[in-house]
Protein backbone atom coordinates (compact mmCIF):
# COMPACT_ATOMS: atom_id res chain seq x y z
CA UNK A 1 0.00 0.00 0.00
CA UNK A 2 2.90 2.34 0.62
CA UNK A 3 4.75 1.57 -2.35
CA UNK A 4 1.57 2.39 -4.66
CA UNK A 5 0.92 5.49 -2.97
CA UNK A 6 4.68 6.67 -3.21
CA UNK A 7 4.45 5.77 -6.76
CA UNK A 8 1.26 7.56 -7.16
CA UNK A 9 3.09 10.76 -5.86
CA UNK A 10 6.18 10.56 -7.74
CA UNK A 11 6.93 11.63 -11.38
CA UNK A 12 10.55 11.38 -13.28
CA UNK A 13 11.73 14.59 -15.59
CA UNK A 14 14.96 15.72 -16.91
CA UNK A 15 15.89 19.32 -15.61
CA UNK A 16 19.07 21.61 -14.85
CA UNK A 17 20.08 22.71 -12.16
CA UNK A 18 19.28 26.37 -11.71
CA UNK A 19 20.52 27.03 -8.25
CA UNK A 20 21.02 25.66 -4.98
CA UNK A 21 19.93 26.66 -1.43
CA UNK A 22 21.64 25.26 1.52
CA UNK A 23 18.65 24.02 4.40
CA UNK A 24 19.99 22.57 7.64
CA UNK A 25 23.12 20.76 7.89
CA UNK A 26 23.05 18.43 5.38
CA UNK A 27 20.15 19.49 3.19
CA UNK A 28 19.78 21.42 -0.03
CA UNK A 29 16.83 23.32 -1.82
CA UNK A 30 17.46 22.70 -5.33
CA UNK A 31 15.54 25.29 -8.03
CA UNK A 32 15.39 23.34 -11.09
CA UNK A 33 14.10 24.00 -14.98
CA UNK A 34 11.90 20.75 -16.38
CA UNK A 35 11.25 19.56 -19.63
CA UNK A 36 7.41 19.31 -19.07
CA UNK A 37 7.11 20.64 -15.52
CA UNK A 38 8.17 23.93 -15.70
CA UNK A 39 10.24 25.15 -12.57
CA UNK A 40 10.32 23.07 -9.73
CA UNK A 41 11.59 23.46 -6.42
CA UNK A 42 12.47 20.57 -4.43
CA UNK A 43 14.71 19.56 -1.51
CA UNK A 44 17.44 16.55 -1.59
CA UNK A 45 17.95 15.36 1.37
CA UNK A 46 21.85 14.54 2.62
CA UNK A 47 22.64 16.48 -0.51
CA UNK A 48 26.16 17.69 1.36
CA UNK A 49 27.16 14.71 2.86
CA UNK A 50 30.15 13.53 1.33
CA UNK A 51 28.80 9.90 0.70
CA UNK A 52 25.61 11.63 -0.64
CA UNK A 53 23.61 9.32 -2.72
CA UNK A 54 23.02 12.40 -5.39
CA UNK A 55 26.51 12.82 -5.89
CA UNK A 56 27.65 15.64 -7.80
CA UNK A 57 24.23 15.51 -10.35
CA UNK A 58 22.72 18.66 -8.21
CA UNK A 59 25.11 20.84 -8.90
CA UNK A 60 24.39 23.93 -10.15
CA UNK A 61 24.22 23.89 -14.49
CA UNK A 62 23.99 19.85 -14.25
CA UNK A 63 21.38 18.33 -16.11
CA UNK A 64 19.52 15.19 -14.49
CA UNK A 65 16.76 12.45 -14.78
CA UNK A 66 15.60 12.98 -11.40
CA UNK A 67 12.70 10.71 -9.66
CA UNK A 68 10.42 14.14 -7.88
CA UNK A 69 7.86 13.21 -4.87
CA UNK A 70 4.94 15.93 -4.15
CA UNK A 71 5.46 17.36 -0.98
CA UNK A 72 3.88 19.82 1.01
CA UNK A 73 5.01 23.17 -0.18
CA UNK A 74 8.06 21.80 -1.79
CA UNK A 75 8.98 18.37 -3.98
CA UNK A 76 11.47 15.77 -2.76
CA UNK A 77 14.12 15.01 -4.59
CA UNK A 78 14.11 10.90 -4.84
CA UNK A 79 16.77 9.95 -7.52
CA UNK A 80 19.11 12.00 -9.73
CA UNK A 81 21.13 10.57 -11.93
CA UNK A 82 23.55 12.82 -14.41
CA UNK A 83 22.46 13.16 -17.88
CA UNK A 84 25.28 16.04 -19.05
CA UNK A 85 28.00 17.62 -16.42
CA UNK A 86 28.27 20.82 -17.76
CA UNK A 87 29.17 22.09 -14.38
CA UNK A 88 32.36 21.30 -14.03
CA UNK A 89 33.73 22.81 -17.59
CA UNK A 90 31.72 26.24 -16.55
CA UNK A 91 33.31 26.22 -12.63
CA UNK A 92 36.79 26.25 -13.69
CA UNK A 93 36.23 29.35 -15.96
CA UNK A 94 35.11 32.40 -14.67
CA UNK A 95 34.08 34.15 -18.05
CA UNK A 96 31.74 31.21 -18.84
CA UNK A 97 30.71 30.99 -15.16
CA UNK A 98 29.64 34.38 -14.94
CA UNK A 99 27.51 33.76 -18.33
CA UNK A 100 25.57 30.50 -16.70
CA UNK A 101 24.62 32.56 -13.69
CA UNK A 102 22.78 35.26 -15.52
CA UNK A 103 21.37 32.51 -18.13
CA UNK A 104 20.28 30.79 -14.97
CA UNK A 105 19.02 33.69 -13.29
CA UNK A 106 17.36 34.74 -16.51
CA UNK A 107 15.57 31.28 -16.89
CA UNK A 108 14.24 31.24 -13.16
CA UNK A 109 12.83 34.75 -14.00
CA UNK A 110 10.82 33.42 -17.12
CA UNK A 111 9.53 30.18 -15.95
CA UNK A 112 7.04 29.14 -13.47
CA UNK A 113 5.31 25.88 -12.33
CA UNK A 114 2.83 26.00 -15.51
CA UNK A 115 4.02 23.93 -18.51
CA UNK A 116 3.39 26.39 -21.08
CA UNK A 117 6.53 26.54 -23.50
CA UNK A 118 8.34 24.89 -20.63
CA UNK A 119 9.89 22.17 -22.78
CA UNK A 120 11.19 25.08 -25.12
CA UNK A 121 12.89 27.40 -22.44
CA UNK A 122 14.43 24.08 -21.04
CA UNK A 123 16.29 23.11 -24.79
CA UNK A 124 17.40 26.34 -25.21
CA UNK A 125 19.02 26.67 -21.55
CA UNK A 126 20.64 23.19 -22.41
CA UNK A 127 21.84 23.96 -25.45
CA UNK A 128 23.51 27.06 -24.30
CA UNK A 129 24.95 25.42 -21.36
CA UNK A 130 26.40 22.78 -23.77
CA UNK A 131 27.82 25.34 -26.27
CA UNK A 132 29.50 28.01 -23.16
CA UNK A 133 30.78 24.58 -21.57
CA UNK A 134 32.89 23.28 -24.89
CA UNK A 135 33.89 27.03 -25.95
CA UNK A 136 31.58 26.83 -29.09
CA UNK A 137 31.77 30.97 -29.38
CA UNK A 138 32.54 33.90 -27.30
CA UNK A 139 30.23 33.75 -24.10
CA UNK A 140 29.23 36.80 -24.45
CA UNK A 141 28.00 36.25 -27.53
CA UNK A 142 26.62 32.63 -26.01
CA UNK A 143 24.92 35.04 -23.21
CA UNK A 144 23.09 37.19 -25.39
CA UNK A 145 22.15 35.10 -28.19
CA UNK A 146 20.36 33.23 -25.17
CA UNK A 147 18.89 36.41 -23.51
CA UNK A 148 17.32 37.40 -27.07
CA UNK A 149 16.11 33.75 -27.77
CA UNK A 150 14.77 33.40 -24.50
CA UNK A 151 12.91 36.18 -24.40
CA UNK A 152 11.44 35.78 -27.81
CA UNK A 153 10.19 32.11 -26.54
CA UNK A 154 8.27 34.05 -23.85
CA UNK A 155 6.56 36.10 -25.68
CA UNK A 156 8.57 39.33 -26.22
CA UNK A 157 10.34 38.66 -29.75
CA UNK A 158 12.30 41.53 -30.73
CA UNK A 159 12.20 43.12 -34.10
CA UNK A 160 15.87 44.11 -35.49
CA UNK A 161 14.71 44.76 -39.24
CA UNK A 162 10.97 46.36 -39.72
CA UNK A 163 10.26 48.84 -37.02
CA UNK A 164 8.57 47.24 -33.95
CA UNK A 165 6.18 49.62 -33.66
CA UNK A 166 4.38 50.66 -36.57
CA UNK A 167 6.25 47.86 -38.80
CA UNK A 168 7.91 50.16 -41.43
CA UNK A 169 10.53 47.85 -43.15
CA UNK A 170 13.98 48.91 -42.24
CA UNK A 171 16.57 49.27 -42.15
CA UNK A 172 16.04 51.63 -39.11
CA UNK A 173 18.73 53.14 -36.68
CA UNK A 174 17.01 54.07 -33.26
CA UNK A 175 16.42 51.30 -30.65
CA UNK A 176 14.43 51.46 -28.14
CA UNK A 177 13.44 48.53 -25.95
CA UNK A 178 9.80 49.67 -24.56
CA UNK A 179 8.95 49.67 -27.99
CA UNK A 180 10.43 46.34 -29.16
CA UNK A 181 13.48 46.66 -30.61
CA UNK A 182 14.53 48.67 -33.82
CA UNK A 183 12.10 51.76 -34.55
CA UNK A 184 11.64 54.24 -37.83
CA UNK A 185 12.36 57.70 -36.93
CA UNK A 186 8.59 58.83 -36.72
CA UNK A 187 8.41 55.91 -33.99
CA UNK A 188 11.56 57.12 -32.19
CA UNK A 189 11.26 58.38 -28.97
CA UNK A 190 13.51 61.25 -27.35
CA UNK A 191 17.00 59.62 -26.53
CA UNK A 192 16.43 56.77 -27.97
CA UNK A 193 19.96 55.06 -28.72
CA UNK A 194 21.16 55.08 -32.52
CA UNK A 195 23.32 52.12 -32.82
CA UNK A 196 25.96 51.24 -35.42
CA UNK A 197 24.42 49.14 -38.68
CA UNK A 198 26.99 46.76 -37.63
CA UNK A 199 25.42 46.10 -34.62
CA UNK A 200 21.98 45.78 -35.33
CA UNK A 201 23.40 43.05 -37.89
CA UNK A 202 25.14 41.36 -35.24
CA UNK A 203 21.61 41.55 -32.82
CA UNK A 204 19.46 40.34 -35.44
CA UNK A 205 22.24 37.57 -36.32
CA UNK A 206 22.09 36.28 -32.38
CA UNK A 207 18.57 36.16 -32.22
CA UNK A 208 18.35 34.42 -35.46
CA UNK A 209 21.19 32.04 -34.49
CA UNK A 210 24.00 33.20 -37.24
CA UNK A 211 26.65 32.12 -35.67
CA UNK A 212 29.24 33.05 -39.12
CA UNK A 213 28.01 36.20 -38.44
CA UNK A 214 27.95 36.68 -35.02
CA UNK A 215 31.47 35.14 -34.32
CA UNK A 216 33.04 37.31 -37.46
CA UNK A 217 31.67 40.90 -35.26
CA UNK A 218 34.23 43.31 -33.99
CA UNK A 219 34.32 43.84 -30.10
CA UNK A 220 33.28 47.89 -30.24
CA UNK A 221 29.80 46.13 -31.41
CA UNK A 222 29.64 43.14 -29.15
CA UNK A 223 29.94 45.51 -26.64
CA UNK A 224 27.35 48.15 -28.00
CA UNK A 225 24.86 44.85 -28.38
CA UNK A 226 25.06 43.71 -25.11
CA UNK A 227 24.28 46.89 -23.49
CA UNK A 228 21.10 46.89 -25.89
CA UNK A 229 20.52 43.65 -24.99
CA UNK A 230 20.98 43.87 -21.48
CA UNK A 231 18.76 47.02 -21.25
CA UNK A 232 15.80 44.70 -23.48
CA UNK A 233 16.02 41.67 -20.98
CA UNK A 234 15.71 44.15 -18.38
CA UNK A 235 12.76 46.19 -19.24
CA UNK A 236 10.85 43.17 -19.75
CA UNK A 237 11.51 40.95 -17.23
CA UNK A 238 10.90 44.19 -14.93
CA UNK A 239 13.67 44.20 -12.54
CA UNK A 240 17.53 43.42 -12.92
CA UNK A 241 19.41 40.66 -13.86
CA UNK A 242 21.75 40.81 -10.93
CA UNK A 243 24.30 38.70 -12.29
CA UNK A 244 24.74 40.35 -15.84
CA UNK A 245 26.85 43.16 -13.46
CA UNK A 246 29.16 40.45 -12.88
CA UNK A 247 30.04 39.20 -16.91
CA UNK A 248 33.05 40.01 -18.33
CA UNK A 249 32.56 41.90 -20.88
CA UNK A 250 35.56 41.90 -24.44
CA UNK A 251 37.59 45.51 -24.55
CA UNK A 252 35.90 47.68 -27.10
CA UNK A 253 39.27 47.67 -28.95
CA UNK A 254 41.71 44.83 -29.01
CA UNK A 255 44.62 45.97 -27.12
CA UNK A 256 47.95 46.38 -29.05
CA UNK A 257 51.68 45.61 -28.04
CA UNK A 258 53.36 48.55 -26.46
CA UNK A 259 55.10 50.68 -29.51
CA UNK A 260 59.14 50.69 -29.19
CA UNK A 261 60.94 54.04 -27.33
CA UNK A 262 62.36 55.43 -30.70
CA UNK A 263 64.56 57.70 -27.91
CA UNK A 264 66.59 54.20 -26.50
Amino acid sequence: MAESTFASRSYRDDGVVLRTYKLGEADRIVVLLTRAHGQVRAVARGVRRTRSKFGASLEPFMVADVQLVHGRSLEIVGQAAARASYGAAIASDYPRYTVAAAMAETAERLTTSETDAASAQYLLLVGALAALSRGAHSPGLILDSYLLRSLATGGWAPSFTDCARCGEPGPHSAFNAALGGIVCSACRPPGSPAPAAETVRLLAALLSGDWPTADASEPIHRREAAGLVAAYAQWHLERAVGSLKLVEREPAQPSRPALPDPGR
